[in-house]
């Protein structure tokens, strides 16, 4: 609870930053500054670790959006992961994963986005499926996955980056956030095995 307590009011303070942070005309980056037009759009390729089902996970995504007055993104954004991954698996071995991904709407506000170093509020609004895989390996090069048992469900993930302007194309961002899922349904896991935090790091290209 004090988690999702410190996730509600990091997200309150960042609308009050944002409606009071409106000064100058320059777009500031790591290495120089430039003058900024109205709105944009970016894509971005991430990348995060986190936990699913008490065991490590892997989350891979893709999101973007149009970018209105410099400070709120609209868009959309999806993430793939897997969990309980094993790069050594011997021919004749098994192994049992959670795999799956999701997706939907993107709103993320952006505090004093002229600024190199500031700060965006990502939230994810949407749904996904994810599945039991039985994972047989017959030689270093071939295996074969069998699906065991799979689930839909709905999920809001909202979270915190630091972001920095490194030229005026490209921002890079470190931070993290927290899945809040409705209940899958897979024999012999947790309803709220997807429920947890992920950090993650993302790049961005376009206009900002």
């Amino acid at each position: 609870m004090k988690r999702i307590n410190f996730l509600l009011a990091a997200m309150l303070l960042s609308f009050s930053l944002l409606a009071q942070e409106r000064s100058g005309n320059e777009y500031r980056t790591l290495f120089g500054n430039r003058q900024h037009g109205a709105n944009g759009g970016y894509g971005a390729f991430s990348m995060g670790f986190g936990r699913i089902d008490d065991t490590d996970a892997f989350f891979g995504g893709m999101k973007g959006g149009w970018v209105v007055d410099h400070s709120l993104t609209i868009g959309l954004a999806g993430y793939g992961f897997m969990n309980n991954f094993d790069v050594n698996m011997s021919p004749g071995s098994v192994s049992r994963h959670l795999t799956g991904g999701y997706g939907g709407l993107l709103i993320e506000p952006i505090i004093a986005p002229f600024s190199p170093i500031h700060l965006t509020v990502p939230i994810i609004l949407g749904a996904g499926g994810i599945a039991q895989v039985d994972q047989y390996y017959y030689s270093d090069y071939y295996y074969e996955p069998v699906v065991r048992d799979a689930s839909a469900y709905f999920v809001v993930q909202p979270g915190l980056e630091l972001e920095l302007n490194i030229v005026r194309f490209m921002r890079f961002a470190a931070g993290a956030s927290y899945r809040f899922t409705s209940d899958i349904a897979i024999d012999g896991v947790s309803d709220k095995a997807l429920n947890g935090f992920m950090g993650h790091f993302t790049l961005k290209f376009g206009k900002f």
